[in-house]
């Protein structure tokens, strides 16, 4: 079994993938929007060129997500999106790169169980953490 998060955007999906895939090195594994789907024909003209899957693979991780016709949308609350990273350097590029324009919760820094720990809204509405964990 594994475990992975589905985020939902207001018609920017393919713009926040994209900027994802940059800044963690990953790699869009899945597009589809709604005029090449099956439910095409349902979908609004202004939609047709929307997300309604989108796989992004990070190493052996999977994010995936879509657009939310506005009727279903939900700006996300209550979660965290979290990546672990193995390094200070790392945390550090990671953050700048995500955090860019976006709402910073918690500036990274140190703390007790952390070498650097961030939160972050970032410009696409997606809130997350950056954990660089300490050396037990």
């Amino acid at each position: 079994m594994k475990l992975n998060a589905y985020v939902m955007f207001e018609g920017q999906c393919d713009e926040a993938f994209q900027f994802y895939a940059k800044c963690l090195g990953g790699r869009i594994a899945m597009k589809m929007t709604y005029g090449e789907s099956p439910a095409s024909k349902q979908t609004a003209p202004n939609w047709q060129n929307k997300i309604i899957h989108m796989r992004l693979a990070v190493g052996d991780q999977v994010l995936m997500g879509s657009d939310a016709p506005p009727e279903r949308f939900d700006k996300p609350q209550g979660f965290f999106l979290s990546i672990g990273v193995d390094t200070s350097a790392e945390a550090e590029r990671v953050y700048k790169a995500l955090s860019e324009k976006g709402r910073i919760i918690m500036a990274i820094q140190e703390t007790f169980w952390a070498q650097r720990f961030a939160m972050f809204v970032d410009r696409f509405g997606t809130p997350w953490m950056i954990n660089c964990e300490k050396e037990i």
